[in-house]
């Protein structure tokens, strides 16, 4: 396996005395309000979010995504804007968000002025009900070969983090950007990781405002693009955690059984080649297509299954990779649902865990429910509400009649 290329492009107190009756009723609300709002643990692991896109015309409305990550225990959201109908949806839901400035916005960003006032607008009215802890300041910004927007990235970034700072929010939020990993210009063996010398220029000091603030260095890492581009030598079993005899890094003799694994080691060395070891690297995107064009190998929901399967699994394990064994991985799958309206190849729309309809694309042993119903946020809201009362009911209770 030595010659793969391992690139891939969040006032009183009433006394009352109740019957015995009085108390079974009581108990059977209260078990009813804690099965539907305090689900057991039997979706994702906590070292695992979802990518929730909206190019689409059919997606469910945003208070009933927020019921169905509920039901699937996801904690931790991407979006990929600042959508404020998502973000009122999930008020008072504990979930974290990740919220983005598209490319679009680079240049407005890099005035102080426009900075603070996206952020009073965008952030600050939803933090007190809605846990957002990161934005990123574009998006695979290298890709674009726009020397324009690679100059205007860090100036980007350094005004929004000095507009938290000035809002006294950069200990909540933090502040990074996206990249693929075409940034690397040597990914094997993985311990020889570097990046392309021509974004030097912008990734040194990219990596020095990391070290600094302390943000996450973020990657979107996707094995099936290698597989796609070269099936006949690239084995499926190397790509999708299956077992099979993998590669050995000649320079470390560490053993690699997956591609991805391999690619984020790939990019701790690059981080280290330019003086940084204290940088986290985390998975901002990761997943595998489920339908594809007839050009597209190895697109099929068995794969998808597959592949997103055996990646939780091993989450669920906290697995670290060979060169950082004790720092689990972290990870935000791509996608929560298809999105019919995404320009590109089949599979561009067809990364969905989800159709639009609740319905699962494949089985990965996730149980989710999406209701029928939309909710309000406001009727979200006095629902939690309610069943904290008779939560509060219930102890009061036991209280008095123990």
């Amino acid at each position: 396996y030595s010659h793969w290329n391992l690139f891939d492009f969040d006032d009183k107190q009433k006394k009352f005395v109740c019957s015995s009756n009085q108390q079974v009723q009581l108990c059977f609300v209260l078990c009813v309000c804690v099965c539907v709002f305090f689900p057991p643990d039997s979706g994702l692991s906590h070292g695992v979010g979802i990518n929730y896109g909206q190019i689409a015309n059919n997606l469910p409305s945003p208070s009933r995504v927020a019921i169905l990550l509920r039901s699937l225990n996801i904690s931790r959201v991407k979006l990929y804007d600042a959508d404020p109908s998502v973000l009122v949806a999930f008020s008072n839901t504990n979930v974290d968000f990740i919220i983005g400035l598209g490319n679009e916005y680079l240049e407005n960003m890099t005035d102080p002025l426009k900075a603070q006032a996206w952020i009073e607008e965008h952030v600050s009215p939803h933090l007190l009900q809605t846990k957002i802890t990161c934005i990123t300041v574009g998006n695979e910004i290298f890709n674009s070969n726009d020397t324009g927007l690679m100059s205007n990235l860090l100036p980007a970034m350094q005004t929004v983090y000095t507009s938290l700072v000035n809002l006294g929010l950069d200990k909540q939020v933090a502040v990074t950007t996206a990249h693929s990993l075409a940034i690397l210009g040597n990914s094997y063996p993985p311990s020889s990781g570097t990046f392309r010398q021509d974004l030097a220029e912008y990734l040194q000091p990219l990596l020095s405002f990391h070290a600094q603030t302390k943000s996450p260095f973020l990657i979107n890492a996707y094995p099936y693009f290698a597989y796609k581009d070269n099936p006949g030598e690239v084995p499926l079993e190397y790509v999708l955690f299956l077992p099979n005899q993998g590669m050995t890094d000649p320079i470390t003799n560490l053993h690699y059984d997956n591609m991805l694994y391999a690619q984020l080691d790939a990019v701790y060395s690059a981080i280290r080649a330019m003086g940084h070891t204290d940088i986290e690297v985390r998975i901002s995107e990761t997943g595998w297509p489920s339908k594809g064009d007839a050009n597209e190998a190895g697109a099929t929901p068995e794969n998808a299954g597959l592949y997103n399967g055996n990646l939780l699994r091993r989450i669920e394990q906290r697995q670290g990779t060979p060169a950082k064994p004790s720092v689990p991985i972290d990870i935000y799958v791509f996608a929560l649902f298809n999105e019919d309206l995404k320009p590109g190849p089949a599979s561009e729309r067809n990364y969905g865990l989800y159709y639009p309809d609740g319905s699962p694309v494949y089985d990965i042993g996730l149980q989710g429910y999406l209701p029928e119903l939309t909710i309000s946020s406001a009727t979200a809201t006095a629902i939690n509400a309610l069943s904290i009362f008779y939560f509060l009911i219930f102890l009061v209770t036991c209280s008095i009649c123990s």
